[in-house]
């Protein structure tokens, strides 16, 4: 229960940061540093800060960004 009370905030900012921007460089910077904040909660060491953010730069950077239609 306390897994999921600590999980919930932290994917709301990860949704809402998910992927922010207009380069390739910008959107791996915002997804490493959501990936940072949910490996620290979820983990709550460093090796899980560090895995956090290279996953979150690598989702980001294989994002695109979405074009108004």
């Amino acid at each position: 229960m306390k897994t999921i009370l600590k999980l919930t905030p932290v994917v709301a900012v990860v949704g809402l940061l998910a992927a922010c921007g207009t380069t390739m460089e910008q959107r791996a910077a915002t997804g490493a540093i959501g990936g940072a904040v949910a490996g620290q909660a979820i983990g709550g060491d460093t090796g899980a800060t560090v895995a956090g953010a290279a996953i979150g730069a690598v989702a980001g950077a294989a994002t695109t960004p979405q074009r108004p239609r």
